[in-house]
């Protein structure tokens, strides 16, 4: 049965700024843990990245379209394969955002201008990973 990864990024309310956690929150300092025991473990921190990446991609979007975010979290799942190398199959990011002039439009475009073309670690991946997305505007 594949195994499945987590985890969670929060926007720091400015400039590009995040705070990101797995099995172990991870600081300005991070400790990459093979076993994923005292931090991250590589695949997590794969994740992190993915996060990252697109959450600063959606900042911006969203900053150029004039729209004033003022919450931004993300959550990204990853399921994996069985087999060696057991890379990611599949993606799943949850963005839940708000902000002052944020609507679904301005919220789906952001983050599909992020993940169909800005994002420069998913971009990276394998091309066959699949990548979902949803968006919970609060």
């Amino acid at each position: 049965m594949p195994s499945t990864r987590a985890v969670t990024l929060e926007w720091a309310g400015r400039d590009l700024k995040f705070r990101g956690e797995g099995t172990e929150p991870v600081t300005a300092e991070i400790a990459i843990d093979g076993d994923g025991e005292t931090g991250p473990s590589p695949m997590q921190a794969l994740l992190l990245a993915c996060a990252g990446c697109s959450g600063a991609d959606v900042v911006v979007i969203l900053e150029k379209m004039r729209v004033r975010l003022t919450r931004l979290s993300i959550d990204v799942s990853g399921v994996r394969r069985d087999d060696d190398p057991k890379r990611y199959t599949s993606l799943e990011f949850r963005f839940s955002m708000s902000g002052d002039g944020l609507d679904a439009a301005k919220a789906e475009r952001a983050v599909r201008l992020s993940l169909d073309k800005y994002c420069s670690v998913v971009h990276s991946l394998a091309p066959d990973i699949t990548v979902g997305h949803r968006i919970d505007l609060v």
